[in-house]
């Protein structure tokens, strides 16, 4: 998912501080992502639930991830689209990130305040689902940024 973010970066990169902004917020929340779930190169030796408060930092961090993505961004690329005539991003692209944003705040709901009470298996199996939905609303957000993108370049075109 790390080398996905490089690669969006060195595409997208430098043409919105927005986007810039964006990716790097992606790239610190897969970094905090593979640090609680002990991916290389962050990979844990024992087999015990990560310190509380790191599971707090990245629940926090998740959701501001996945508001600003709600409330700034997608908007101004579905409305930027849409004054062209592009109606792709709002009726096909964001009620797919809506599904992961569902289970993105069922994790926060579940894990920001932990207690003691939490077991390993079920953390690791909400973590490794939470995963697999952020990596699919990772596409998706890079097909809304390639939506915003091209309309950028026939925009400079025209001109």
């Amino acid at each position: 998912m790390l080398r996905k973010v490089e690669q969006a970066q060195a595409k997208w990169g430098g043409a919105s501080q927005v986007i810039d902004a964006w990716l790097s917020a992606r790239k610190k929340l897969l970094i905090a992502y593979c640090e609680l779930a002990g991916l290389p190169p962050y990979d844990k030796l024992d087999r015990s639930l990560p310190d509380a408060s790191k599971i707090s930092q990245f629940c926090e961090q998740l959701v501001d991830y996945v508001s600003t993505g709600h409330f700034e961004i997608y908007e101004q690329i579905v409305n930027e689209c849409a004054n062209d005539g592009d109606t792709t991003p709002g009726e096909r692209l964001l009620p797919l990130i809506t599904e992961t944003t569902d289970i993105a705040l069922s994790f926060n709901d579940s894990y920001a305040e932990v207690d003691e009470n939490i077991e390993l298996n079920s953390f690791d199996r909400d973590l490794s689902q939470l995963g697999q939905e952020m990596e699919e609303r990772f596409e998706v957000e890079d097909e809304l940024l390639d939506h915003l993108y091209q309309h950028s370049q026939q925009q400079a075109a025209a001109e």
